[in-house]
């Protein structure tokens, strides 16, 4: 029997009551023959693994702001980035790592591949991701339609590409936000493929559709949104949020894309260095 691939899990969430993790263990979890999860408490403890122990890495969302850090575990962040990427360019056995939210919003930044700044107005609930043309081929998406449906939660955004620092990585922007003709605001980008091994999305592809209802039905969540979105907002939510062809098909599918394909290859790796 084949050891288990150890996974490190980046909790960003510094302490806050989120769904975010209990998604991932969830996603996780599905693949109890191929994969044993470790967990880190990145910002409030400053625990990061050692990235020579590890092959696979799932780095979650988590509040604030992206670009207010306190100077100790934000660098500990940025020297694993480094590290992993580093590492790819130069062995065969590659790492690879998914950023979600937060943590994709700080590699964006720490990779300078574009700006990251606060939004107009907050962005929360069910919408729709558009993937670009690179993103129609971009195994991360495959079985989504286009546009597909996923969770948001934001109050930054990383709008503003550098093409020159896109070029020189070999990055790729693989997902927008919707079209929106009645704003002049510029696109946020929703995904990047930072390199073979290592991709992010702005929204949260591990949402649970019925523990995202059940945050929903919360009476103080409720209110909250009404008052920032209006009651015809909320409903749609509540009303999109359950369809099979939404936030499920997003949670069932895209983090799992992630996972099997990184599998396979650290699979394929091992078989060539024995």
């Amino acid at each position: 029997m084949k050891e288990k691939i150890k996974i490190a899990l980046l909790d960003m969430y510094n302490g806050k009551p989120n769904q975010g993790m209990r998604c991932i263990h969830d996603i996780v979890g599905r693949f109890p023959e191929e994969l044993r999860l470790d967990v880190f408490d990145v910002r409030q403890k400053h625990e990061l693994p050692n990235f020579e122990d590890y092959n696979l890495f799932i780095s979650s969302g988590g509040p604030g702001n992206p670009l207010e850090c306190d100077g100790i575990w934000d660098a500990k962040f940025g020297q694993l980035l480094d590290d992993i990427y580093q590492w790819n360019q130069i062995h065969t056995r590659k790492k690879y790592m998914l950023f979600i939210c937060h943590s994709f919003q700080m590699a964006v930044k720490h990779f300078g591949l574009a700006e990251v700044n606060k939004r107009k107005s907050t962005s929360f609930g069910v919408l729709t991701v558009h993937k670009t043309e690179e993103g129609m081929n971009d195994p991360l998406f495959e079985g989504l339609e286009n546009p597909f449906w996923a969770i948001d939660s934001r109050d930054y955004q990383v709008v503003k590409p550098h093409p020159k620092k896109f070029k020189e990585m070999g990055a790729q922007i693989i997902a927008l936000e919707k079209i929106r003709n009645h704003v002049e605001y510029e696109r946020a980008i929703m995904g990047v493929r930072f390199s073979d091994e290592l991709v992010g999305t702005q929204f949260h592809p591990e949402a649970d559709p019925v523990g995202f209802f059940n945050h929903l039905k919360k009476h103080e969540v409720r209110e909250e949104i009404i008052a920032l979105k209006g009651k015809a907002k909320y409903l749609f939510m509540l009303e999109h949020v359950v369809e099979e062809h939404t936030i499920y098909k997003t949670n069932e599918t895209l983090i799992p894309n992630f996972l099997r394909r990184s599998i396979q290859k650290i699979r394929e790796q091992e078989s060539v260095l024995v």
